[in-house]
Parts: C-alpha cells; sequence; structure tokens
C-alpha cells in the first residue's frame, strides 16, 4: 500500500505515482524549528509523490519475540505539511520490495553473561541506575562496566579506542545492552551524560547487519532531533564510532541548510539519517527518501520536541513505519507527555533512569543576585571583566561562559558591550543564518571566542567541552528550563559555576530554586514536574501568587513593594535572617 500525504488522505484516489492537487488549507500551527524549518499556515499544497509505507501497521515486533501495540494511530489528528517554495514534480523512481530486516542475537562478554542477580543489581547501584521493566517482560540485560564487553563488531571497538573513550558512562553502561539485544527502551538522564554514543553505537552495529541499501531506498535507522544544532552533534558522533566502515553514509536533514544536497544524499540512499521532523517529512512527501527500510528509531531530546511542536510530525511519521522496528527514546526529563508517547509507541520497553532526573544538577555551584533590570548589564560586565583579571594573573585562559539571554535582539546587545569591554564574545539565536550559527559555535568549541550570549536555542542538548560558567542575565519562566540551562556546565563529572540575576518579577522562580539547592544539600530527593502541563499550572501558581500579594497589600495599606512574594517561603529561610523585608535577599546573595 502507497502512502498518501496527509493533506490528499479524504480523497478516493489511492495514488501509486505523481498525483497532483492544489487546495488551500489552514494548517496545524507548528512551533518554529529554529526560525527556518518551521511550516506556515494556509500553504498551497504543490506536488507531492506517494511513497512506500506501512501506515495500516501499528504494532511491531522483534526478533527476540518482544511484541507490541503502538495504539490506534488513527485516532491522532494529521498534520499538513507545505513546500516552502514549488518545486519541480519528482519523478517516480521504482518501488523495491523492501528486506526484511535483521535483528540478530546479542550476547555480551562471558563475564558479564556470568552475572548473577545479585551482581547486577549492585553494578546498578553503584552507577546509580534505576530499571523498569513491564510485569510481564523479560529481565532487562545485565549493564557493562567497559567496552569490550559489549562484543561490537571490531570496526567500532577500533573507533572507540580511536577517540580514547575509555570505560562507558552510566546511561550507556546500561542502555546499550538493551538496545544492542533488539529491546525497545526509554532512557531519562541528565544533559552530558552520554546519551548520543548510547544510541549511536547500538545503531551502527544494527545497520551492520542488514541488507546492503541501493539506489532510492530509504535510511535502515533515523534520528530525530529537535534542533539542527543537536542534529548535527549527533551526526558528528555517528561519523566518529563509524569512520573505519566506509561503506556506511550518513544525511543530516535540517532545515537552514541546502535541501538540493539533502535530496542527492537521500536519493542515493543513506544507512542512517540524522533529521529535525519538519524537513523530514518535507523530503518524505516530495519522494526523496521513504520510510519502508526503517528498523531503528531513535526520538533524541524528546521531551525538547514535544515543548517545539513536533508532536504531530513525530506521530505522522512513527505511524508509518514498517511493523518490524526497534524504538529508543531518550529524554532529559519525564513529564507526562513522554509518558503517554513511550505507551504509544514503545513495546514493553526497558525504562532506565540516571540519577535524580529533572533537579538541579549537584555538580553547579548556584548563586543567585537580585539587581534591578537597569543594573543588568553594569553587574553582568564588571562581573566577566573581573573573571578575565582573574585569569590573566593567574596565568589561564579566560573560562567559557554561556550568558543567557530572554530575546533575540538583547543577545545582540549583549554580545556587542561584551565586546566593547575588550572581551571576547559572541551570539547565537534563532534570528541568525545557519552558517553565523555554525561560526559561532565553532569559534566557542575552539575557545577562539569565550563568551557564548544566547538564547534557549543553547540550553537543552548542546554539548560543549569545558563550559565552566553559566550566567543567567534573565531568568526563564520555569524550574525545568532553569535546569537545562544550568545543565550546559558541571558536565561529565565535571564542576562547574551558575550565576543568576533576578528582580522581583522572578521571585516564585527564584523560591522554587532556593528550595531545591536546600533539599539537595540536605540529601533530600528533588522533584518536579515537567512538561507542558506542568509548566502551565506552574505560571498559573506564580500569577495566584502574585495576585495574593498585591490583594494583601491593599488590605493592610501598604505599598506594592512592601510586601514581598516571597513570604510565603520564609520558612526555607532561618529566623535569625529574617529582620527585615529585603534581607532575605541579602543573605541569599553572598
Amino acid at each position: 500500500m502507497s502512502y498518501v500525504p496527509p493533506h490528499l488522505r479524504n480523497s478516493t484516489t489511492t495514488t501509486t505515482t505523481t498525483t497532483t492537487t492544489t487546495t488551500t488549507a489552514k494548517t496545524s500551527s507548528v512551533t518554529q524549528e529554529n526560525n527556518n524549518d518551521n511550516i506556515s499556515n494556509n500553504v498551497n499544497h504543490q506536488t507531492k509523490l506517494a511513497f512506500p509505507s506501512y501506515s495500516n501497521s501499528h504494532s511491531h515486533s522483534h526478533s527476540n519475540g518482544t511484541n507490541g501495540t503502538n495504539g490506534n494511530a488513527n485516532n491522532h489528528n494529521s498534520v499538513s505539511h507545505g513546500s516552502r517554495r514549488p518545486t519541480a514534480t519528482p519523478q517516480p523512481s521504482r518501488i523495491f520490495a523492501a528486506p526484511e530486516p535483521v535483528f540478530p542475537h546479542w550476547q555480551p562478554s562471558e563475564r558479564v553473561s556470568r552475572m548473577s542477580p545479585d551482581q547486577i543489581e549492585e553494578v546498578r547501584l553503584r552507577l546509580n541506575l534505576d530499571v523498569t521493566i513491564a510485569s510481564d517482560s523479560p529481565a532487562a540485560p545485565a549493564p557493562i562496566e567497559s567496552f569490550s564487553d559489549m562484543c561490537v563488531h571490531p570496526s567500532i571497538m577500533k573507533d572507540i579506542a580511536y577517540h580514547e573513550y575509555t570505560r562507558p558512562t552510566s546511561i550507556q553502561a546500561q542502555a546499550m545492552p538493551i538496545a544492542l539485544s533488539g529491546r525497545d527502551l526509554l532512557g531519562c538522564a541528565e544533559t552530558g551524560s552520554g546519551k548520543t554514543a548510547a544510541f549511536t553505537i547500538p545503531m551502527i552495529q544494527h545497520c551492520m547487519a542488514q541488507s546492503p541499501i541501493r539506489r532510492g531506498d530509504g535510511p535502515l535507522a533515523l534520528v530525530l532531533a529537535p534542533t539542527r544544532e543537536l542534529a548535527q552533534q549527533i551526526e558528528k558522533e555517528v561519523k566518529a564510532f563509524s569512520r573505519s566502515l566506509e561503506s556506511l553514509k550518513t544525511a543530516i536533514v535540517v532545515g537552514g541548510t541546502n535541501i538540493e544536497k539533502q535530496r542527492s544524499e537521500l536519493r542515493a540512499g543513506v544507512e542512517i539519517a540524522v533529521a529535525t521532523p519538519g524537513r523530514f517529512i518535507d523530503h518524505l512527501q516530495q519522494g526523496n527518501t521513504s520510510l519502508s527500510r526503517i528498523s531503528f528509531v531513535v526520538l533524541d531530546e524528546a521531551d525538547r520536541m514535544l515543548d517545539m511542536g513536533f508532536e504531530l510530525q513525530i506521530r505522522e511519521i512513527m505511524r508509518n513505519l514498517p511493523e518490524k522496528h526497534q524504538t529508543l527514546l531518550f529524554s532529559a526529563t519525564m513529564p507526562v507527555e513522554i509518558e503517554a508517547l513511550s505507551k504509544e509507541y514503545l513495546a514493553n520497553p526497558v525504562q532506565v533512569k540516571v540519577g535524580k532526573v529533572s533537579s538541579p544538577t549537584t555538580n553547579v555551584s548556584q548563586t543567585l543576585v537580585k539587581v534591578s533590570e537597569n543594573e543588568k548589564i553594569d553587574r553582568l560586565l564588571d562581573l566577566l571583566v573581573e573573571e578575565a583579571s582573574q585569569a590573566e594573573k593567574c596565568g589561564h585562559p579566560f573560562p567559557l561562559t554561556i550568558v543567557f539571554v530572554e530575546r533575540k535582539t538583547r543577545c545582540d546587545e549583549i554580545a556587542e558591550a561584551l565586546v566593547a569591554q575588550g572581551l571576547s564574545a559572541v551570539s547565537l539565536h534563532g534570528g541568525r543564518s545557519q552558517s553565523e550559527r555554525e561560526a559561532a559555535l565553532h569559534d566557542f568549541r575552539s575557545s577562539t571566542t569565550n563568551i557564548l550570549v544566547a538564547t534557549d536555542v543553547a540550553s537543552r542538548g548542546l554539548d560543549v567541552t569545558g563550559v565552566s560558567h553559566v550566567i543567567n542575565l534573565d531568568l526563564p519562566k520555569t524550574m525545568e528550563d532553569y535546569v537545562h540551562r544550568i545543565g550546559r556546565t558541571g558536565r561529565a563529572g565535571t564542576t562547574g559555576l551558575s550565576t543568576s540575576f533576578y528582580t522581583d518579577r522572578d521571585m516564585f522562580l527564584v523560591a522554587n530554586i532556593r528550595k531545591a539547592i536546600a533539599d539537595a544539600e540536605s540529601g533530600n530527593t528533588v522533584a518536579f514536574a515537567t512538561g507542558k502541563v506542568a509548566r502551565r499550572k506552574e505560571k498559573e501558581a506564580a500569577a495566584a501568587q502574585k495576585e495574593a500579594n498585591i490583594a494583601l497589600s491593599k488590605h493592610f495599606g501598604l505599598g506594592p513593594a512592601s510586601i514581598n512574594i516571597e513570604d510565603k517561603y520564609r520558612f526555607m529561610i532561618t529566623t535569625s535572617n529574617i529582620k527585615k523585608v529585603g534581607a532575605a535577599d541579602s543573605a541569599w546573595d553572598d
């Protein structure tokens, strides 16, 4: 059965070759994918080419006998997608019968195979791993503690050694055996924990076991990521672990780059496609690639993709995959939306959590500084000029620093102010071209530029080694976004520093940050809800608290500045510090 694009699905005509229709439809509102990969409303749908898919198959199974149901995807609304500009009608290519995917039986090293259940639990405890499976599912594979225990292809092991990877991180130790065994996986770990390699190595091993691709074949494996920067980072990791495999080809499919080059690569045939959802669907609709041979799917930073509005595109792809495929879903947080997605599209998954997910990292020393809005830039300049002076006195280079701001225009303004002070700074935001963004990241990664001024486009997935300091010039609106921002430092076991400037408008978030820090320092579990629903409730609570304080100030005939929003959280501050309104601020700012 041939696939019919969403906007043609009500047509009575079944298409196997080119179908042309012109219609004006109001598309679903889709969050902008870094300003270049968005799909507009009221687009004129141009020529589409049907491509092979398995749109009636909603379950998938593996060679190890694990079967599952992905749910009735027909209950979900489809999203319409239009090309950004009219293109020449692609010629229908010959459709080959897709070979059956291969899920080879995998075994770890003999040492790991001999481990007893008690030994397995002891290793998981040591690695801070929480592994959960359904009651009727087979036991999860044992974690590995060295790459040699994986028993993967010698070429992959050669590349692991070449890049001097010594031992697996916690998420890698448990996720790689699960993926190599053919099981579906729901992995949750903080940013910088090594999730990319955890799925990249098993994915390459899986592709090597499949029948060779032919021209016109779709990819064997697909990785979906929320942003261009993260997709490029993933592709770099794929190439790092497949440098010895000349026959393994990878395509990066993202907005803001040359679509003709992507079209050419996809039509020639690639084993692995790393893509953002919107651009990948564009290529599917143009007939440049297909889903017919995909048997390994990764949804990376899935929580971020849902935040950016890509849920409909993800569902569109997942519901049309071949019946037999393996799905890995990785997320830094575990909101209810991710749990719902995993129940629908993962078959009896093994759930792996590392440490305290969605909590301020204990590797980062966090400082909160109360300032007025007008003082922010001056205080930032004072702070960074002092750091530059100290680094020069000690003969050290200026530490890599990310400054987060709220708006794109402010981003450029701050970068220019820093450069005017003799500091090396560059801006990164969605308003810059792809080449400008790549150049900014390259300069920052290579330490040519020491300060990156960015919007939240850099808050998730961005992996830059050696970031020492994260500064929130403007605090984000939610605790979840704060955690992601400071997670750019203190990565992979290192320590880092964060400094956050705040004003009266940020007091609700500041109170939550302080409570989380206090809980972490006292050894209590830090837990707060994540996801769209949680953020909406957080904003509602902040608004309610603001209204309550205004009402209270009116009742006592006081000015609006006389009662601080922190009154509700005075229990968090020792009695000796509560001497007058505002005393708490100075106590926490030291």
